[in-house]
């Protein structure tokens, strides 16, 4: 065999194993990531205040991660704790997780919620639930989950509730069970 022959054939075996690598690499570019899992921002260990309509703190939300979702604006909050003023000191409401919508109009509490009227409160008051929605411009929560209420002498339980924290007037929606313990008398 010449070494044109040679030559040529070793040539169009480079061309071959060319052209199949070629082919099996097309569009197998860098993966795109996927907009719709990632956020426009996170905050860590942060406070933040939210002001109402009228400009006055409507809540105060502390947590050790925030994440922003790019599509709707919403917010996904790691163990969230929203502050609530009210008379006689407000709220404290605390979750495993939270979301708020892209307005803040409405918050959702998720995983242990546990709200605890301010420290010096009358009426010390306990509220637990699996689940709880926040309106802070109505200063409303509400819920269709089971609520245990306790407060000094009684504690109740039901399905369904609804209460305006700045006023802390609130109401079973349905199987209420009331348990009375009344205080010693020394």
């Amino acid at each position: 065999m010449s070494w044109r022959k040679l030559l040529g054939l070793a040539l169009l075996v480079a061309a071959v194993a060319t052209g199949w690598l070629a082919w099996n690499r097309r569009d197998r570019g860098e993966p795109q990531a996927d907009v719709t899992e990632r956020s426009d921002y996170v905050l860590r260990d942060f406070e933040m205040a939210m002001l109402g309509k009228d400009g006055i703190e409507s809540v105060r939300l502390q947590a050790p991660e925030l994440q922003r979702n790019r599509e709707d604006q919403s917010l996904a909050i790691l163990q969230p704790l929203f502050l609530m003023p009210g008379e006689d000191g407000g709220w404290r409401l605390a979750a495993d997780q939270g979301w708020v919508n892209s307005d803040g109009s409405l918050a959702r509490l998720e995983g242990n919620v546990k709200g605890d009227s301010a420290e010096g409160h009358p009426v010390p008051t306990t509220l637990r639930t699996d689940r709880l929605e926040l309106l802070p411009d109505k200063h409303l929560a509400r819920t269709d989950d089971r609520v245990t209420l306790t407060q000094p002498g009684i504690m109740q339980t039901g399905v369904g509730f609804e209460a305006n924290l700045r006023t802390q007037r609130y109401k079973f929606l349905s199987q209420v069970k009331t348990r009375y313990e009344p205080s010693s008398r020394r």
